[in-house]
């Protein structure tokens, strides 16, 4: 990008779009606030300033890190940024929760204390539409119960970044399995070190 400030009101929405698009990529959060805000007062609803500058920003980040062109720190720049805009948006979201897709419960697991993908996943699953219950980190299994009997989501997320803490997600699996409530979820499992193999192994979807 150019060294030059660039006045982001002067700029028709599609321009204005793909400024945001590449603010979002260099991880800047005031541009991203002062964009979203300008989209807004064009009479752009917050659904659509999600979809089109936020989400779709964040896609192109995503594909980036995919293929090695963008690291953690780079992404956690983006993530915050898309964070800043979203607190714009947050509350003209929940007016019209009427167009929510679902509900997700999302925590990491007992023993584990990271949570930069699991905030990542929230972020973009609230983005693409679904109201995000997180519980934030190091989750027993009695949390995830109780969340899912308060707030009766359609998935339930659970995060693991340590080999050591990823058999935990088992123990919440089977304990729903038990207590014949394993069928009324959609079980998502992620982290690092997980696999497709893993999350059938444990019988998650």
């Amino acid at each position: 990008m150019s060294d030059e400030e660039i006045d982001l009101k002067s700029l028709p929405d599609e321009e204005l779009v793909k400024q945001m698009h590449d603010d979002l990529y260099d991880g800047l959060a005031p541009e991203i606030v002062e964009g979203t805000e300008i989209l807004l007062e064009r009479g752009w609803s917050a659904e659509k300033t999600l979809g089109e500058a936020l989400v779709e920003g964040m896609r192109i980040v995503g594909i980036d890190f995919r293929d090695g062109i963008l690291f953690v720190p780079e992404v956690l720049l983006a993530a915050n940024a898309m964070k800043a805009g979203m607190e714009l948006l947050r509350p003209l979201l929940s007016e019209s929760d009427a167009d929510r897709l679902g509900k997700v419960v999302i925590g990491t697991v007992k023993g584990d204390i990271h949570d930069i993908g699991k905030n990542l996943v929230a972020m973009m699953l609230e983005g693409a539409g679904f109201e995000v219950i997180d519980l934030g980190i190091n989750n027993p299994v009695e949390n995830y119960l109780a969340a899912l009997e308060e707030h009766r989501p359609q998935i339930l997320g659970m995060s693991a970044l340590l080999t050591t803490t990823m058999p935990y997600m088992k123990v919440v699996i089977d304990e729903l399995s038990e207590r014949g409530l394993r069928d009324r979820y959609i079980v998502l499992v992620g982290g690092a070190p997980l696999n497709e193999e893993f999350g059938a192994a444990i019988g998650a979807d």
